[in-house]
């Protein structure tokens, strides 16, 4: 068995790809950075259910639009969630024979090798879950448990050796508990094979479930996973900077991301009736919350798109468009704006600075902060038009440049100069035109020549 198993691996094709750089983790444990040492924004789309249900013609034109909307990372799953293990693929294959995972069918896989491929010619790595977690419960559909620690070493090898070439980042997890300690231990044997088999060339994460973070599993000095993630949810209350804020602070330091948080689109709580459905406002404010407490990047997701929910799918939790339609919604095409902010200054110097407001406030209306180590520059984001107090005075300039940038369109505004000083504090007054309408504050400091 163990021959055939080894042979089985050793006959995978590896298939050249399109080069897209090798991602690592920045110097400082705090960012992903390419292999020449240039800042990588993580900006993530969520189409979980892309590789089990699209046709080409479909994830062509997901991608093509996901590219051209300023999007870096694809996240994407082998083995789906709804019944990829039994339902086929869009040309009637199963990823696996008789739900073996040291058994992946050849035809499966080429369609892997095609969505991977286009993803990588658009610039697009794929962030890839070698499955949706294995403990499946009648909740969320399908079944049955597959994974063992020796069959999940071999699936990851093969699935590393494969895919040894390609733009990707693994995601290990997929919305599961960790229950027993066997689940943690096919978790840990999964990556020992994806490591052995792409020879250590992609970083690892880990995609917890909601409300919790990779940490809670994933602890000390373990080398496993590159960086941390946390699923923050699908409730617009959910305290987003805090809960960032703590592992940003957490030690060993690794680079943190919120891997899930509140799709648009999405019912409230789950609870669409009591609640109705999230919108772009909302969405901004999550990406800007954890971006400005500390994470080296964003997910953004559409219930509808997750799902690539179409005339003829079965609607999951009441999803509000089709996701030909729903990749167009306000909340995808604003977070280019966001990815753009933290481009144009110095990204690796950069850290939270929440001492920077008066009152932060609480809740929706949370007001965050972030800086460069230096004080050459600083970003305040305000969920709504509201007036509020900041220490400039921490900021080494005696002189400030002040912009006021729009998360909705991505446009700025001259707002002339300040004068500074140490243990000043400026009151900012803010367009009011309603409380769906948030702002950047940008402070410059101005270098006297």
């Amino acid at each position: 068995m163990c021959t055939l198993l080894f042979a089985l691996l050793s006959l995978s094709p590896t298939h050249a790809a399109t080069e897209l750089s090798r991602l690592k983790v920045s110097d400082n444990h705090r960012f992903l950075v390419t292999a020449d040492g240039k800042s990588f924004f993580y900006l993530a789309d969520t189409a979980w259910e892309l590789i089990h249900r699209s046709n080409r013609e479909d994830a062509e034109k997901y991608l093509k639009k996901r590219s051209e909307q300023g999007f870096t990372v694809i996240q994407a799953v082998v083995l789906a969630e709804f019944d990829g293990l039994t339902e086929p693929n869009a040309y009637g294959h199963l990823p696996l024979k008789s739900n073996d995972p040291t058994q992946p069918q050849e035809s499966y896989f080429e369609h892997v090798d095609w969505v991977l491929k286009t993803a990588n010619e658009l610039g697009l790595y794929i962030g890839m879950l070698p499955t949706w977690g294995d403990k499946v419960n009648k909740k969320w559909g399908g079944g049955p448990e597959i994974f063992t620690p020796e069959n999940a070493r071999i699936f990851g090898e093969y699935l590393g050796k494969r895919y040894k070439n390609q733009g990707i980042i693994w995601i290990l997890g997929g919305d599961r508990p960790v229950e027993k300690p066997v689940h943690l231990a096919i978790w840990k044997a999964m990556a020992s094979g994806l490591r052995t088999g792409d020879a250590g060339t992609h970083l690892i994460t880990y995609h917890p479930m909601g409300g919790t973070r990779s940490r809670m599993y994933f602890t000390g000095d373990d080398d496993i996973l590159d960086f941390h993630t946390q699923q923050n949810g699908h409730n617009i209350d959910t305290p987003v900077s805090e809960r960032i804020a703590r592992d940003y602070q957490a030690t060993p330091i690794k680079p943190i991301l919120d891997m899930e948080p509140l799709y648009e689109g999405h019912p409230i709580d789950f609870k669409v009736k009591e609640k109705g459905h999230s919108n772009a406002a909302d969405i901004r404010k999550f990406a800007y919350w954890s971006v400005f407490s500390g994470s080296c990047g964003h997910t953004y997701g559409h219930h509808s798109v997750w799902q690539m929910y179409s005339p003829h799918r079965k609607p999951i939790n009441a999803p509000i468009a089709y996701w030909e339609e729903a990749v167009n919604f306000p909340g995808a095409n604003q977070m280019i704006h966001l990815r753009k902010l933290m481009e144009s200054k110095p990204y690796l110097t950069r850290i939270p600075a929440q001492e920077l407001v008066v009152e932060p406030s609480a809740g929706g209306k949370r007001i965050v902060a972030t800086k460069d180590q230096a004080g050459t520059y600083a970003m305040i984001y305000i969920p709504t038009s509201r007036s509020f107090e900041a220490r400039t005075g921490i900021l080494p300039a005696r002189q400030l440049q002040v912009t006021l940038f729009d998360p909705r369109t991505g446009e700025s505004k001259d707002q002339g100069r300040i004068d500074n000083a140490p243990d000043h504090v400026h009151r900012f007054t803010l367009p009011n035109n309603g409380e769906n309408q948030d702002w950047v504050i940008i402070l410059d400091a101005i270098i006297p020549k």
